[in-house]
């Protein structure tokens, strides 16, 4: 408008929702783990859980990537083209090593069912189908009622380390993020600190 230049109709911006990831608790974690009754689904779960993988990421692991001796996981051309290695733990360990003895898995770590058939690709790698639904029936089995997906455990790995007390940076290498901002989010999830939060209630007849 004529005379008005630093007069301008703005529109008030419409702040995206700030949802926080959905984590699962240590107890929860360990049924989650026990509840599969095939070993394959057990190591994939762990693998998931312990090295906070994104599904691609388990779905493209070679039984090259394992390097038992040093006790590392080579994740290849994860999100953004990257390479990073990740530490294995002498549990899972333990536990690829009976898989692949009983099983004998080719090239891929966790290979598929041939012909399209549920839980398999057409290359022979397990499928991102198949992969959800082991989350998902391990989930129902386990009786937890959050809403548990894939990425839930990779959530859940994150958070755990930082009550445990690894630093965000580090967390972020680990998951693979580009920036420190998109780690920030698990600093709004975990009890971490000298002492947990605890409600008023708790120590009200106390």
């Amino acid at each position: 408008m004529e005379g008005l230049k630093d007069k301008r109709i703005e529109l008030p911006s419409i702040k995206g929702e700030k949802t926080l990831p959905v984590v699962l608790s240590k107890p929860e974690m360990r049924r989650l783990l026990k509840v599969p009754a095939l070993l394959k689904h057990r190591v994939l779960l762990g693998l998931l859980y312990g090295c906070g993988l994104r599904c691609f990421e388990a779905r493209n692991l070679h039984l090259s990537d394992l390097d038992f001796d040093r006790r590392m996981l080579h994740v290849r051309k994860g999100k953004g083209k990257k390479d990073r290695y990740l530490s294995l733990s002498e549990l899972l360990i333990r536990g690829l090593r009976s898989y692949i003895d009983a099983e004998a898995p080719q090239g891929w770590l966790f290979n598929g069912r041939p012909e399209g058939l549920a839980g398999g690709d057409f290359d022979c790698r397990y499928s991102q189908r198949g992969v959800q639904w082991v989350v998902k029936q391990a989930a129902r089995q386990a009786g937890i009622q959050k809403q548990v997906t894939v990425h839930t455990l990779r959530h859940t790995f994150a958070t755990h380390l930082l009550e445990d007390g690894l630093d965000n940076v580090s967390i972020k290498d680990l998951l693979g993020h580009e920036s420190i901002q998109t780690t920030m989010v698990y600093l709004h999830v975990a009890w971490s600190g000298s002492r947990k939060p605890f409600s008023p209630l708790d120590t009200l007849y106390y």
